[in-house]
């Protein structure tokens, strides 16, 4: 499976990270990992980049790491379908106190715009 993984520097998006890369190891698919501006995230992109690379090398997975501009739900829905990836990955989703579950702008923009499945990592 060809997986993209859209990254913005939260803890939800590195838990998802951690959760992609088990599974890489485990099932040999393709990873790249796509390092967006998050406007809800206060990292910038060059740390976040740099902690990914970090992780990626304690799991001794293969991954690609690219950096995306412009609105980083709309790019992350346009690299995904340009590229021809199965799956795009997100971190994200809290649950609120009615039980129901938030999801973040970018999350909510990717999950109701992709033609490419989507897998929110909670």
């Amino acid at each position: 499976m060809k997986t993209v993984l859209g990254i913005g520097g939260t803890d939800d998006s590195i838990r998802a990270l951690e959760h992609t890369l088990d599974r890489v190891a485990e099932t040999g698919d393709e990873l790249t990992v796509a390092v967006i501006e998050n406007p809800d995230s206060t990292p910038a992109g060059d740390e976040v980049e740099e902690r990914v690379e970090g992780i990626i090398e304690e799991y001794g997975v293969d991954a690609d790491v690219v950096r995306l501009s412009g609105d980083p739900g709309s790019a992350l829905v346009e690299f995904a379908e340009s590229n021809g990836y199965d799956e795009i990955v997100l971190g994200g989703g809290e649950t609120s106190a009615m039980g129901k579950i938030q999801v973040g702008r970018v999350a909510e923009f990717v999950l109701l715009n992709s033609h490419t499945s989507v897998k929110l990592v909670r």
